[in-house]
């Protein structure tokens, strides 16, 4: 198994977890340059009454939180679902070096779709961005989380 497959799967984990809990099942895992995961975290913005409690935002506190800064230069971001614009701003702002991400959304996000956040000139920092592993499988719990909760 690769290594974007691995963190990948653990994204995926948090995303179930999330999706049991009654939240939009998104995932999100940090790694730093080592390999080692600094934070995994899912969806919880419910839970937390947090309208900024997405699984990207999470992981990036809880990394900033463990290395006591909120520059994580040199690590990698896998994401079950293309980031929307609040959580790219803060890829961006934390000098994420890396987004892999799994599903794309064409309705929220904001890498591939919608404004494009890190092509935007006022984008100070960009991280390289990968079409990761698993985007099918986290398209396939979304709609059936989704139809669950439309029925």
């Amino acid at each position: 198994m690769n290594d974007d497959l691995k963190y990948m799967t653990l994204a995926m984990d948090a995303a179930r977890a999330a999706a049991e809990a009654g939240e939009a099942p998104i995932g999100a895992v940090l790694v730093d340059g080592a390999g080692a995961v600094l934070a995994k975290a899912g969806n919880a913005p419910i839970a937390t009454h947090d309208p900024t409690g997405h699984a990207e935002i999470r992981a990036l506190r809880m990394a900033a939180e463990k290395t006591q800064n909120y520059r994580l230069t040199g690590t990698s971001l896998f994401v079950t679902l293309e980031p929307c614009a609040m959580c790219a701003g803060a890829i961006s702002i934390a000098r994420v070096g890396r987004l892999v991400v799994a599903a794309k959304d064409q309705k929220g996000g904001a890498v591939f779709h919608g404004p494009r956040y890190f092509e935007q000139p006022t984008c100070h920092w960009r991280p390289e961005v990968v079409e990761g592993p698993l985007a099918e499988e986290s398209s396939k719990l979304l709609r059936s989380f989704f139809q669950m909760r439309r029925r």
